[in-house]
């Protein structure tokens, strides 16, 4: 049996075009028996059977206080974990959020051309990338960089684009493992744009992050 992913999309601010987009790229890689839903109701009820929890692009406050208390209690006794894109300008009144994901977005320049490096090569995420990665997206800034025991994935090259704001240090795809009894987390700032969803490299990327977050072998 495939790994069962709860993909959540619920927009309570600013809301992706490249919602279904992305929904539907993640439902025919094939790798995982997909439920998806926007109802906050589903996030109050049993989460045990699904490998992991994907908030892609959600926005603003997407959660009941039932459905924060049931995520946390998921995430603490080992579930899965992802954010995709928008899912860093989630839950900014929920301090748990913040730590579980590791930083909050901030601001982005304009979407634009530019470079991201992999950091990490040796991650499902990351494995197939070429090392440096040329890519169009917002490239977001953040309040900080994800602590250890996070592992930088991905960082920006500010200098091939214009606007960025964390410097040398700007990570854009990072994963943990919350252990000894916490899930994995992954998260990617990229993912924008509905054409993200049809680049062979991003949807390798992303898919190599969700394989991994659900329980896969490094």
């Amino acid at each position: 049996m495939p790994p069962r992913l709860l993909l959540y999309t619920r927009t309570a601010d600013y809301r992706h075009d490249s919602i279904p987009d992305a929904v539907d790229a993640i439902r025919a890689s094939g790798g995982f028996a997909v439920e998806h839903t926007e109802d906050p109701l589903d996030l109050e009820r049993p989460l045990d059977g699904f490998a992991a929890v994907v908030f892609l692009s959600t926005s603003g406050e997407v959660l009941t206080p039932a459905g924060r208390a049931r995520l946390e209690r998921y995430t603490r006794q080992g579930g899965g974990f992802a954010g995709v894109h928008a899912a860093a300008c989630t839950e900014y009144g929920w301090p748990y959020y913040g730590e579980l994901l590791g930083a909050r977005f901030t601001r982005h320049p304009a979407c634009q051309p530019g470079r991201a490096l992999v950091a990490d090569p040796g991650h499902p995420a990351t494995r197939q990338l070429p090392p440096t990665w040329e890519f169009t997206d917002e490239w977001y800034d953040f309040d900080r960089a994800p602590g250890r025991p996070a592992r930088v994935l991905l960082r920006a090259d500010e200098t091939s684009y214009d606007g960025g704001g964390m410097g040398a240090d700007h990570p854009l795809a990072w994963c943990r493992e919350r252990g000894p009894a916490g899930g994995r987390v992954f998260y990617t700032a990229l993912g924008h744009a509905s054409a993200a969803y049809r680049d062979p490299d991003y949807l390798t990327h992303l898919n190599g992050g969700l394989i991994w977050v659900s329980g896969g072998a490094e």
